[in-house]
């Protein structure tokens, strides 16, 4: 089993970070490769396109809205990777949030490193796509 995360400090608070990210259906209002998602299984299952037309189904794990966390598992995707599960969590740091996005799988085809480095790029390159939308 593999281990990817990235964290990034966010210029606004956490609560309103939270608001943002929270929902489970929200990745099209902050991150630009993901422009469609749809829900169903009575909201426990999204549908993503991604911006190259891929199409990855994620179902949701867990989800603390006091904690500010959830976690979600893959069910389909174009990625080397199986028994995948992520959380991402907001916390507060000072006057700012911290985000965090980690996950856990097992490399499928490739190597560990090689997947490791897909999901930590995808992780880095989508909370700075989050701090976009916060300038400071």
């Amino acid at each position: 089993m593999a281990t990817a995360s990235a964290t990034i400090d966010i210029p606004a608070s956490a609560e309103q970070v939270w608001q943002l990210i929270g929902g489970f259906n929200t990745l099209p209002d902050w991150l630009p490769f993901i422009p469609n998602s749809e829900l169903s299984e009575g909201g426990r299952v999204r549908t993503l396109q991604t911006a190259d037309g891929a199409v990855v189904v994620e179902r949701l794990e867990t989800f603390d809205n006091a904690g500010k966390t959830y976690s979600y598992s893959i069910l389909q995707a174009p990625f080397p990777a199986t028994d995948y599960l992520a959380t991402i969590r907001v916390e507060a740091q000072g006057q700012g949030a911290k985000v965090t996005w980690s996950g856990r799988f097992t490399a499928k085809g490739v190597s560990e490193e090689e997947v490791v480095a897909l999901f930590s790029g995808i992780y880095q390159g989508g909370l700075e796509a989050l701090r976009a939308n916060y300038p400071a």
